[in-house]
């Protein structure tokens, strides 16, 4: 015996000039169609479809929404033997209860193919996704699913003050100087407006309204827990890496280091010795080679780590450490005499840090923690 049926078709990003000729046979052959929603501008295109407006309405959650969308869909499935359902945009993207209904055995799935409002935003801002891989971020997550990373980002859900407020606060001390607002896209009102982060959570929206962050800053804590994280994932998963130790790890950093002032050399040819005319390759590669140093420390730390003897923050806390200590004519000790330190010259810079080492290495200073 035959499941139900449900026929999952897209309303497109705007109007019913944007509905696919599958879409509009499909709305046509079907006596009983139902609408995710009637907050759309191509909901006309199914007179007289019920809608699921009232589930948002009563609904404690977005979890509750669409279980419940989907319970009475496979109802209504099961007393008519098939029925339409209608979302917003395409059902590939971004749509939770036509995932939820595809791992669905109560029901057989049929989904047509339709534009999305990522199609027309591509469109719009003339970005090619396959060049500059952009990621697209629930607005609801952003902030856990843009840590670690730099963008591009096209953030979806942008649907109220409060959202785009969220937005705002989880990176307002990195956050890039100007975004742009889409709002309404493929409409006559459609809107692209380029705004500071700072005007973020003062600008209009409704449910038609994503966001373009061309390049975000991403803070350094983020991104250091990130590298930690990675690194335990390839000393877990990886047969090179887990087999590793100080020892065999030694020749890299040498190796690593020669690399790294070719490429600040590198960098100097570039500009013909002037540093603000230095190429962006230039200045790509010297990155990508300070990236392989730090892939040094960073190993180094996840083994001691294992080892229960230090760890990557023991390292950073203890460079810190040293370098106010070494510099008391910047970081004045306390209970210092004025000028004790004083120094007007690199010679002296030089001068202090020695006696400073070598205090050290009579009496070194703690700042790992006991074990």
């Amino acid at each position: 015996m035959s499941r139900p049926r449900i026929t999952v078709v897209g309303l497109g990003p705007a109007g019913p000039g944007l509905l696919t000729t599958a879409t509009v046979a499909a709305i046509a052959s079907h006596q009983h169609c139902y609408l995710r929603t009637s907050r759309h501008p191509s909901a006309s295109a199914l007179a007289g479809a019920m809608s699921f407006d009232d589930v948002y309405e009563q609904a404690g959650s977005f979890a509750d929404v669409y279980g419940e969308i989907v319970d009475r869909l496979v109802a209504a499935a099961t007393e008519h033997g098939e029925v339409l359902y209608a979302v917003p945009g395409s059902p590939a993207v971004a749509e939770r209860t036509v995932e939820m209904l595809r791992l669905d055995d109560r029901v057989e799935l049929e989904v047509l193919p339709a534009m999305s409002f990522v199609d027309l935003t591509w469109v719009r801002l003339g970005v090619d996704p396959l060049t500059e891989r952009p990621r697209i971020v629930d607005a609801h997550r952003f902030a856990v699913d843009a840590a670690g990373d730099h963008g591009p980002f096209l953030v979806t859900q942008c649907h109220s003050i409060e959202v785009l407020s969220s937005i705002k606060l989880a990176f307002e001390n990195d956050a890039p100087p100007r975004v742009t607002v889409l709002a309404r896209l493929g409409l006559p009102d459609e809107s692209m407006t380029e705004i500071s982060w700072d005007d973020l959570d003062r600008t209009p929206t409704d449910h038609l309204t994503s966001l373009w962050i061309p390049r975000l800053r991403t803070p350094l804590a983020s991104s250091i827990v990130s590298l930690e994280e990675i690194m335990r994932s390839l000393r877990a998963q990886c047969p090179w890496d887990r087999e590793q130790t100080h020892s065999s790890l030694a020749p890299y950093a040498t190796e690593e280091a020669a690399e790294f002032v070719e490429a600040v050399q590198s960098l100097l040819e570039s500009g013909r010795g002037d540093l603000d005319d230095a190429t962006d390759a230039a200045i790509d590669h010297l990155a990508d080679e300070l990236g392989d140093l730090v892939f040094q420390v960073v190993f180094h730390s996840c083994l001691a780590a294992e080892r229960g003897w230090f760890t990557l923050t023991d390292v950073f806390d203890g460079l810190s450490a040293k370098l106010v200590r070494r510099h008391p004519h910047v970081f004045a000790p306390v209970g210092a005499v004025p000028g004790q330190w004083r120094a007007d010259t690199s010679e002296e810079v030089r001068r202090n840090w020695q006696a400073i080492k070598a205090g050290e290495r009579a009496d070194p200073p703690t700042f790992l923690p006991p074990r």
